[in-house]
């Protein structure tokens, strides 16, 4: 998933954005990132399902 990242790398980067944004952030930061991509993913649907009409469409 994330490459050729190990273990260190991704603890290093972790440990830096815990000092950049504090603990108070950090569920904030979370929350958004997890809303942003749940917010592509429903997009990226929407856009496979508007293909697939399309196509329907189409043929018929």
């Amino acid at each position: 998933m994330f490459g050729s990242l190990g273990i260190w790398e991704i603890l290093l980067i972790v440990v830096v954005i815990a000092l950049l944004f504090g603990g108070r952030k950090l569920p904030e930061l979370g929350k958004g990132l997890g809303q942003g991509i749940k917010n592509f993913k429903n997009a990226i649907k929407g856009v496979e399902k508007d293909k697939e009409e399309a196509k329907d469409d189409k043929g018929n």
